[in-house]
């Protein structure tokens, strides 16, 4: 199975929207992506209904950032596509009365719960604004 792939994908986008300052239709944005507009705006739409882009129709239209690049968070783009935790424990399910299994998934479980900590942290921290200056560094 391809992992998902929006999350820097769209991090990707959002970070060059702001940077050149203005809209991208879906179409230039899947070029930019090789995949399919409509997976661009479906994708986008997500980010849309958690107040970060918004869309115009028609000509002229397209795609724009709803603020600036350091008012949004790594974090902000995270939640707007993926509910739940942001790290998922490769437990096992298959022998749940094995003593074994059962310390092996505890441990597991409580190392992910550490790193999620950690890392929603540092999402909380990392602006766009911030990744942009990094690439242009």
């Amino acid at each position: 199975m391809r992992p998902d792939s929006r999350f820097p994908r769209m991090l990707h986008v959002l970070v060059h929207m702001g940077l050149l300052g203005g809209r991208e239709t879906s179409e230039r944005i899947g070029q930019m992506l090789n995949t399919n507009p409509v997976v661009v705006r479906r994708t986008l739409g997500a980010l849309r209904e958690h107040g970060i882009v918004e869309s115009e129709g028609g000509r002229g239209g397209g795609w724009k950032l709803t603020k600036p690049l350091d008012q949004i968070t790594v974090l902000d783009v995270q939640r707007a596509l993926n509910e739940g935790p942001i790290l998922h424990a490769p437990i096992s399910r298959d022998h749940p009365t094995c003593p074994v299994e059962r310390a092996s998934n505890a441990i597991l479980e409580e190392a992910h719960e550490a790193a999620e900590i950690h890392v929603t942290k540092k999402y909380a921290e990392t602006t766009l604004a911030q990744i942009g200056e990094i690439a242009l560094a």
